[in-house]
């Protein structure tokens, strides 16, 4: 007779409405550490690191939301595996990802969000508007 032992995934998700204010950044950057520092996350292979890189990510993307689209929307969600971040908002075209410069003084954010993700992308929202996903891989390297 053979036994099937069942694994349990945890997962956890949390969705903050931001205003479209200079603020939002800063706040969705520490809401984001919170969630994240929790004690049962710290088991789903998150460490300071990961919690550093997520809130890097939230801040480039929430301030190009908010800069280009109003208020936003940022969702977290992590699991055993990953770390998933993503920001919609009303803007009437999709963000652009501009190659890093040396000289540049804006527009680094989302390349910067792209090498830091495992996967990266922007989608279109039904209604208008747009959400930018990127997702992290969470356990050994």
């Amino acid at each position: 007779m053979r036994t099937h032992r069942r694994t349990h995934r945890r997962s956890a998700r949390v969705e903050y409405l931001l205003s479209d204010d200079a603020e939002s950044a800063g706040r969705a950057r520490k809401l984001t550490s919170r969630f994240l520092s929790r004690p049962d996350r710290r088991t789903a292979g998150l460490d300071a690191e990961h919690i550093g890189d997520a809130a890097l990510i939230v801040s480039e993307l929430v301030t190009n939301a908010t800069r280009h689209g109003g208020s936003c929307r940022l969702r977290l969600h992590v699991s055993d595996t990953q770390l998933t971040v993503e920001v919609y908002d009303g803007s009437p075209g999709p963000p652009r990802v501009r190659p890093l410069t040396t000289w540049g003084e804006s527009g680094r954010g989302l390349a910067m969000v792209r090498c830091l993700a495992q996967r990266f992308d922007i989608d279109p929202v039904d209604g208008g508007g747009n959400r930018v996903r990127a997702v992290l891989a969470l356990g050994p390297a």
